[in-house]
């Protein structure tokens, strides 16, 4: 696939191969960080990449026998339930990759302004987070007709109804041009998935709500 394509896939579709893929064109996660530092992103952390990251976070050391099928969820399946909260836990109190609200959200302004990066890859990018097919009902829901929503969803492992990441970050557009960066970050949670969905839709229904005033 060619590298426009990978972006296209791994966004709008939350793939994590394509993701992989990505990665390893540019250089691995050691390019991704100097980037990060280069262009001063500050509290953004990048981890190993997918695989890994998924393999870690389950308990498992990543074998690309996993990459077949269903396999990984099968080797996931089959742990001792207390490999798999021990791992958990141990990914929770020290993430290998994670941001903060306020950095994700100054990242977005500065790629709407057209300031972190070129005109062409600007362009480019804002088009592909609009075609977006997750998370219908996050953020994108709790806006007004009239609005548009240019965004990325995350969502990590689940355990025994606790998901490690539940999140959706994007660019709104009021009717008047007026554009906001939205964010919310779930570290972790217990709630169940319309309770999320509906404090997502609250937040984006705040700001439609301020700008309204």
């Amino acid at each position: 696939m060619p590298v426009r394509e990978l972006i296209e896939t791994a966004i709008t579709h939350s793939d994590n191969s394509a993701n992989d893929s990505l990665l390893r064109t540019v250089g691995g996660p050691e390019a991704v960080r100097r980037f990060l530092a280069r262009k001063d992103m500050g509290a953004i952390r990048f981890g190993p990449g997918e695989r890994l990251l998924q393999a870690g976070t389950a308990g498992l050391t990543w074998q690309q026998s996993y990459s077949i099928g269903r396999n990984f969820q099968t080797a996931r399946a089959a742990l001792p339930a207390a490999e798999r909260r021990a791992a958990m836990d141990a990914y929770l109190a020290d993430p290998v990759d994670g941001a903060s609200p306020s950095a994700i959200a100054s990242a977005l302004t500065r790629l709407a302004r057209g300031s972190l990066l070129s005109p062409e890859s600007t362009e480019y990018l804002l088009g592909v987070m609009t075609r977006t097919k997750s998370g219908p009902q996050r953020l994108k829901a709790g806006l007004p007709p009239g609005w548009r929503f240019l965004h990325k969803t995350g969502t990590g492992q689940d355990l025994n109804g606790m998901t490690a990441g539940y999140n959706d970050i994007g660019i709104a557009t009021a009717p008047d041009g007026t554009r906001y960066a939205i964010v919310v970050l779930l570290g972790n949670t217990t709630a169940r998935i319309p309770e999320r969905m509906a404090l997502m839709q609250a937040v984006s229904g705040a700001v439609a709500e301020f700008h309204g005033r």
